[in-house]
């Protein structure tokens, strides 16, 4: 992440809740002790520049798994992903037999509550600021970031993990044998009053630099009062008007607009602008790289640049076919591709597969075998949507506008416009269902089975309850399904944050 500098802080241990004992035989260099006092505007740049690295923890590496990565995790358990490659643990989430030891959902938890770590160190040394050091505006809008970004990883993590160690300052030791809250208060008590703190800042509605912006705090808002609504909190329709106010909000005055070619998205001159509100930053040029192109391009295909090429995630059949066959999105490499020239020969290869072309970086598949694409976090379309589902609850039927964002959404995808004016019920799927075509492999779907409780068949085109449910797998989702078990790591050395989920 070349725009963000890397800070090691004592703080970024609550990645692992427990033992620091390797922390303390080591001699860490570039260290900034508790009680830090900034002295000037680049530190305190660098301090709030270092909340962002741990976005990167979205895309990481999954240790001691070839082709493994956290993003996999949530592409796994909607049952409709598959996987070239059986040591990436697809196996274990396929069928629905994965643990408290299973591959990515320890990586999760550590990245999440770094990157929290770096959030609280920043907000307690930013606070101290003197006006001299740092004016008051300026600390305001860093003071925001950071708090957008905490609420951001805090809620990766609560809809993941449900009840969680609720950690806001930093530690005054190292006895971090925290006990986990209700999520409904880790809502209450930080994401929530986080973005609102963030929303009255004065930050620029679009940042093209790939800092917090107000339409990045707004988008997530948005997300965070629409799932609020939903399960398991179940707050309230009035959460629903307060999404629908947000996603209206970045839609007014955000200054964003839909790309008119899906290939738009991958080119890396468009990072951070036209239809991106919010993405994590890659920079090829300073070795640091998107992993997600090489992860998915088909494994040991010889298309590419690569020496490894995964195939770690690509599309079911049965996903696939339950797009309308006019839809733009399944032609040829606009957001799945089936064949590709060898690297060498030129050759056309024929794939067994539809795989996935949202992260195909022609450049670095060509010549570098390094991706210099972002990975976004928010968009436009997902923002018009999430307007249309809210707004459509809140006001028991879709307005006009909530109408005229899905029909931008299918007229990019060559569909024809919804006609006449649907059902409440009616229009929540046809929402749902462009959140799954239009967003598919892009993190999101998971989170909506969970805050819905509902999943569309791809075989019978039915709604189907998510309890119940039964995968192209033949695996069937039960209520232990909803939350992921806390990592074994972390309950060996916490016992506090006993008992796990349930079912785990």
């Amino acid at each position: 992440m070349k725009r963000f500098k890397n800070i090691s802080v004592a703080l970024l241990l609550i990645g692992s809740l427990g033992s620091c004992k390797k922390f303390l035989e080591e001699k860490p260099t570039n260290f900034l002790s508790p009680g830090f006092a900034i002295t000037n505007v680049k530190e305190a740049r660098a301090l709030t520049n270092a909340c962002y690295t741990k976005l990167q923890g979205l895309l990481n590496g999954q240790p001691s798994s070839y082709g493994g990565n956290t993003w996999n995790l949530m592409e796994f358990m909607t049952g409709k992903s598959n996987s070239d490659l059986g040591q990436t643990g697809f196996v274990n989430f396929q069928n629905l037999s994965y643990d408290n030891t299973s591959f990515y959902v320890d990586t999760w938890w550590q990245q999440m509550y770094m990157g929290i770590g770096a959030c609280n160190l920043a907000l307690s040394s930013l606070a101290t600021v003197n006006p001299g050091v740092v004016s008051d505006s300026v600390k305001k809008n860093m003071l925001a970031e950071a708090h957008a970004l905490r609420a951001l990883y805090y809620f990766f993590l609560v809809r993941m993990y449900g009840a969680l160690p609720m950690v806001t300052s930093v530690p005054k030791n190292l006895n971090l044998k925290i006990s986990r809250s209700p999520a409904k208060s880790i809502y209450d008590s930080v994401i929530i009053p986080d973005l609102l703190t963030a929303e009255s800042s004065t930050l620029r509605w679009q940042d093209n630099t790939g800092l917090v912006s107000m339409s990045a705090v707004k988008s997530l808002l948005a997300d965070v009062y629409l799932t609020y609504a939903g399960n398991p909190i179940k707050g309230g329709d009035q959460y629903y008007t307060e999404s629908a106010k947000r996603s209206k909000d970045v839609i007014t005055n955000g200054g964003y607009s839909l790309f008119p070619k899906y290939t738009d998205m991958i080119n890396p001159s468009n990072k951070n602008k036209g239809e991106f509100i919010f993405q994590v930053q890659y920079a090829a040029a300073a070795n640091s790289n998107n992993p997600l192109t090489a992860l998915t391009i088909p494994n040991y295909s010889g298309i590419s640049k690569y020496s490894d090429e995964y195939g770690s995630v690509h599309p079911t059949d049965q996903f696939i076919h339950s797009f309308d066959p006019s839809d733009k999105r399944i032609a040829e490499r606009q957001f799945f591709y089936t064949s590709y020239p060898n690297i060498k020969t030129g050759a056309t290869v024929n794939f067994q597969y539809h795989y996935i072309y949202k992260w195909f970086d022609s450049s670095a598949v060509t010549n570098t075998a390094k991706s210099d694409l972002n990975y976004t976090i928010y968009r436009l379309a997902d923002v018009y949507l999430m307007y249309a589902e809210a707004s459509n609850r809140a006001e028991g039927t879709p307005n006009s506008d909530a109408i005229h964002y899905v029909n931008l959404i299918r007229e990019r995808a060559n569909l024809g416009d919804l006609v006449g004016i649907p059902s409440q019920s009616d229009f929540e799927h046809e929402v749902w269902l462009e959140r799954y075509f239009e967003l598919c492999f892009e993190n999101k779907m998971w989170f909506d089975m969970i805050r819905t409780l509902k999943v569309h068949n791809d075989v019978t085109g039915n709604w189907d309850d998510f309890v119940g449910h039964k995968t192209v797998w033949n695996a069937t989702f039960t209520a232990s399904q909803q939350l992921f078990p806390v990592p074994k790591q972390e309950t060996d050395v916490n016992p506090n944050l006993l008992p796990n989920n349930p079912g785990f």
